[in-house]
């Protein structure tokens, strides 16, 4: 075995720009096994397959991977939001159909750009709804239904070809904080993590998941030290317990939750010996050397004596099946390439729709004025703020006037009772200041609409729409309710 390519073809980094950097050509011809996408890669027209293609012709057996859940989270999609509604709006509007349908068709997105793995879907049962960084990206709060969500998603995706990754074993639902920035702990007992997180990863395995992704999380009842770093979680749970015998990759090792205990070489090297097969950095610096310190770091574990070299290789050989796996599904992109187009997206995120107040159609006959209250989107939301709410709106009635509200801002002015007023939200009940701007504003105009674009809290104004989610999907199918 050529120890230093094995070591290099567990490694998944990400890089920058929109093109592959000479260090990542060379890291390709000495045997990188996979590359991730962020959107900081798709900005030059979203020219996705090009990227993709020239990656390729530096190794042509590399996994490609991407963050493509749907929803919020977004890389091919992240200037203008998703076509896709996300988990919670699929999982509210309980149609698993549907969700295979919303799942096949990003699918069909993803294999059009030559991507071989999608870190997707989140099957984190959402438990707490503090929790800063899951929330709509969840099906729900509810073991059973996200279990049949997350399966039916698996069917759909790989059903078009690409490989999915279920994701933050061993579960990521009731946390009050976010792992990118610091160590989460679920202080659930062992039977509740039984009971309430692990049945969707158990109907991911039965679904035939071809990845899952292990969280940076700390769960006592499990061990002492945080999943991606635990052989009781990742082989005693996941792989003897739960049967699993696909890849195991770890969320990014640069994330706060682990890289404030270690380096980054020995969280792959304990990530690796724990049981992982694939270890996802994020970021890498700009001439790659972080890239070979991780396998320069991985092959002194192995000299060393503390990593065994049959886990490497066991390691390199499931990163090897994906790949295999990913070439026999050329028959099954190719048929998803043919399904027929239609506005699913718009469809889904309609079922998902549900309003409370004194409804009277249309709510919106001429051009409002929309208020958005924007709190920071958590940490796995990449680039830029797609166009909001108003260009949805905007999009119907001409003239409509958008106006962001971040912290510390005042409201516009409200005087104006002659044009309508849309306040839009994310998890109002999560943002202090967002329940004090919106109650000022609803003093000021108690007419006004009120759109609730994350976890709904309890119905505010003369109007209230729960969207479950804040794609573009969702945007335009609230925009199309209210004013027709």
């Amino acid at each position: 075995m050529n120890l230093e390519r094995t070591a290099m073809s567990v490694l998944q980094p990400g890089f920058d720009g929109t093109a592959p950097p000479d260090w990542l050509r060379r890291a390709l011809g000495d045997g990188l096994g996979g590359v991730v996408l962020f959107a900081r890669n798709l900005a030059d027209g979203g020219r996705t397959a090009d990227l993709v293609a020239a990656i390729r012709a530096e190794s042509p057996d590399v996994i490609v991977a991407v963050d493509e859940e749907g929803g919020s989270v977004t890389r091919l999609e992240a200037s203008t939001g998703s076509s896709w509604p996300g988990n919670r709006a699929l999982g509210v509007g309980g149609d698993l159909a549907v969700t295979g349908r919303v799942a096949r068709r990003i699918g069909r997105l993803l294999a059009a750009a030559g991507i071989t793995l999608d870190y997707a879907p989140v099957a984190d049962v959402n438990a707490n709804p503090a929790n800063p960084v899951i929330g709509v990206r969840s099906f729900g709060p509810e073991p059973g239904l996200v279990a049949q969500h997350t399966a039916a998603w698996i069917g759909g995706l790989q059903g078009a070809g690409v490989a999915a990754c279920a994701k933050h074993f061993p579960g990521h639902g009731d946390t009050v904080t976010d792992s990118h920035l610091e160590l989460p702990t679920v202080t659930a007992s062992r039977e509740t993590v039984e009971a309430r997180d692990l049945p969707p990863f158990r109907a991911a395995i039965g679904a035939g998941v071809r990845a899952i992704m292990c969280g940076h999380l700390l769960v006592p009842a499990l061990d002492d030290v945080p999943a991606t770093l635990s052989r009781p979680v990742l082989t005693g749970l996941l792989r003897q317990e739960l049967g699993f015998e696909g890849l195991v990759v770890t969320d990014a090792i640069e994330m706060r939750a682990v890289a404030a205990y270690h380096e980054p070489g020995e969280i792959a090297v304990r990530a690796l010996a724990a049981g992982a097969d694939a270890v996802c950095a994020g970021i890498s610096s700009p001439d790659g050397s972080s890239v070979y310190a991780l396998r320069d770091a991985i092959v002194a574990a192995v000299r060393q004596g503390r990593l065994p070299e049959e886990r490497l290789a066991e390691a390199a050989a499931r990163v090897r099946a994906l790949v295999d796996w990913h070439a026999g599904q050329a028959p099954a992109r190719a048929a998803a390439a043919n399904d027929p187009d239609d506005d699913l997206g718009l469809t889904a995120a309609t079922a998902a729709l549900r309003v409370t107040g004194q409804v009277r159609r249309p709510v919106l006959a001429r051009a409002p004025l929309v208020v958005e209250l924007s709190a920071r989107q958590n940490q796995a939301v990449d680039g830029v703020a797609p166009p909001g709410f108003a260009g949805a709106v905007a999009e119907l009635l001409p003239g409509t006037q958008g106006i962001s509200v971040h912290p510390g801002d005042p409201l516009p002015d409200l005087r104006d009772r002659e044009r309508p007023l849309v306040i839009v939200v994310r998890d109002a009940a999560r943002h202090g200041w967002i329940q004090e701007l919106l109650g000022e504003a609803l003093r000021a105009r108690p007419d006004a609409v009120v759109v609730e674009m994350g976890l709904p809290g309890p119905p505010a104004g003369a109007v209230y729409v729960a969207t479950h989610g804040n794609s573009r999907a969702s945007a335009r199918a609230a925009a199309r309710w209210l004013t027709s």
